[in-house]
């Protein structure tokens, strides 16, 4: 068998060379020795693969588009097998990238590695972590939520304030004068094609740079003692580097595990209002805008991220000595050191100053309860070929809800109402027994106009099984499978014995002072009766409610009347849970 692997070896070296490559690769000698101090590139590295790995999983369910977008992104979150962990290690390897270029931007400061002949390679690092925010701002977007589409929305609006090509920036970011479907697009392709090119371009030439000049090792060392304390990278460094990016991708595991993923907020509405703030990384820039007005907003806005990037670039001619200990390079240190506590202080601040406002806090828990609402609704009924908000259409009686809300809820619900109050247990036994016992009260007539002439119902003598039998009389009307019908025919009997059929007729549309009971709450009953309560078999002239069927279509009453019906058996918590 070794001798097998021997040959094959052999014959795969001659035709690839693949020997030499890893001798190249593996056996450069690291100045100075092996150390942890060197691991950041590598972490990055690690972290930039397990970015492209997971969004490649991502691509094969995301669609980008205003209309399928947020759709896709709950399908991950919550069907796709060990989709929330695979998103929530991207979204949060977004954020470990972030604070790894941070660490190898200190480590390369604190040694001195921006300065001749690494002042190359300095740049491009430079470059790279501007990519890497990039990568950030475009990805933001992509789930269509309320927060990716705000703050987004806002970021193109500051980048449309750029002098002299403003507005065209604006519009090729967003695809034109309005934001929507093509800037989702437009912001996909830079995330997925634009930006890694660039980015792997970059990558392999800061490897190439770094492999010429080698690493940077500790100050204050001779040649010699360098020399001797070279070691390969591998094994010695390589080990370094394998142990921090298993630490690093332990601890992205364990913070997903702990957050339960990247989250989901409620699908963009432009119709909205929405408090949009950035991810961590951006929260220094907002805090700052927050102490400038007008003009000035923009200025900073724009000028901010060119004043710091300016001033990483510029390093290596501001610290232009061959000496690299840190107490000779106090001002490059300072100027690095001190962008990095005031950006520390200004998102302290900002976290702070939102943890203290419980307004927010109180407009960020409905955000919450509207995300769950929407995530469970498309989990249960699937996101509607509209997408997005559209996902709340599918809720249990949206249409019913909605019809009434505009049509019906403003006289018959709430403190300012003037008709009957119609809400969960409408017609059911107890309140048939409240209108039968106290008409004028209230909750039934008390509003009308009709409990205030002489035609107003009188309150029933029936007391006692008497009361009892004729309540449930009225409930058989409706066509409630659970009617005692013994116990309504002994109701008919009441019916007759009391001053009931001087004003109600039982059969047919018989007209008669009071509204015909025939049918009273049944499907065919309540369409007609919402439709017209003017017409002869119910109040006649002494209606009040407007003619719904001017309005609404015989569908749309229908939903009206199914709803009506529902409510005879729903309960508070019932209709609680509609909004849940």
């Amino acid at each position: 068998m070794p001798l097998v692997a021997s040959r094959l070896g052999d014959w795969l070296d001659e035709r690839t060379g693949h020997r030499r490559a890893l001798h190249v690769a593996l056996e450069e000698p690291v100045v100075g020795g092996a150390s942890f101090m060197y691991v950041m590139g590598s972490v990055l590295l690690f972290l930039l693969v397990l970015q492209t790995v997971t969004g490649a999983l991502l691509a094969f369910y995301y669609s980008p588009s205003a209309s399928d977008a947020w759709g896709s992104v709950a399908y991950i979150e919550d069907q796709v097998t060990l989709g929330w962990f695979i998103r929530g290690l991207h979204h949060h390897g977004a954020s470990a990238m972030v604070i790894c270029a941070g660490l190898h931007m200190l480590q390369v400061v604190i040694y001195g590695a921006y300065k001749k002949p690494r002042e190359v390679t300095w740049w491009v690092g430079v470059m790279l972590l501007g990519l890497i925010l990039a990568f950030a701002l475009t990805g933001y977007l992509l789930p269509w939520d309320q927060t990716g589409y705000w703050a987004t929305k806002v970021a193109t609006g500051i980048a449309g304030e750029t002098p002299g090509a403003g507005v065209e920036v604006q519009a090729a970011l967003q695809g034109g004068n309005e934001y929507g479907n093509l800037t989702l697009t437009r912001f996909f392709a830079l995330h997925v094609f634009v930006l890694p090119a660039l980015t792997f371009g970059l990558v392999a030439i800061h490897v190439l740079l770094f492999r010429k000049h080698g690493v940077t090792p500790r100050w204050g060392r001779s040649a010699e003692e360098l020399e001797r304390r070279a070691q390969p990278f591998w094994p010695d460094q390589l080990f370094r580097d394998v142990a921090a990016m298993a630490v690093a991708f332990a601890a992205l595991v364990a913070w997903v595990l702990h957050t339960g993923g990247a989250g989901l907020d409620p699908p963009a509405d432009p119709s909205s209002n929405f408090d949009a703030r950035p991810e961590w990384y951006f929260r220094a820039l907002f805090q700052m805008l927050k102490y400038f007005s007008g003009p000035m907003e923009t200025v900073v806005a724009l000028g901010a991220p060119v004043l710091v990037g300016g001033a990483l670039f510029s390093l290596p001619f501001i610290d232009r000595g061959a000496d690299r200990s840190p107490r000779r390079r106090i001002l490059a240190l300072a100027l690095v050191l001190g962008g990095f506590a005031a950006t520390g202080a200004l998102t302290m601040i900002s976290y702070r100053a939102d943890g203290a406002d419980p307004e927010l806090a109180e407009r960020e828990a409905q955000s919450d309860r509207l995300a769950a609402r929407a995530r469970r609704l498309a989990r249960e009924h699937g996101v509607p070929a509209a997408g997005g908000i559209a996902v709340y259409t599918t809720a249990p009686w949206y249409e019913a809800r909605k019809l009434w809300a505009e049509h019906c809820a403003g006289c018959h619900s709430g403190e300012d109402r003037e008709g009957p109050l119609i809400g969960p247990g409408y017609n059911n036994r107890a309140w048939i027994r409240g209108m039968l016992t106290t008409p004028s009260g209230d909750t039934y007539f008390g509003r009308t106009k009709l409990a205030k002439t002489e035609d107003a119902m009188p309150e029933t003598e029936a007391t006692g099984a008497d009361l009892d039998a004729l309540v449930e009389m009225v409930y058989a009307e409706t066509g409630a499978a659970d009617a005692d019908q013994a116990l309504a025919a002994r109701g008919v009997e009441v019916f007759g014995e009391q001053p009931c059929g001087d004003c109600h007729e039982r059969t047919g549309t018989e007209t008669s002072s009071g509204p015909n009971l025939a049918g009273r709450g049944t499907p065919a009953h309540l369409r007609a009766f919402i439709a017209d309560t003017g017409l002869p078999q119910f109040f006649g002239d002494k209606h009040q409610m407007p003619r719904i069927a001017d309005d609404l279509s015989p569908a749309q009453i229908a939903i009206l009347a199914d709803w009506v019906i529902w409510l005879r058996t729903a309960s508070d918590e019932d209709v609680k849970r509609l909004d849940d």
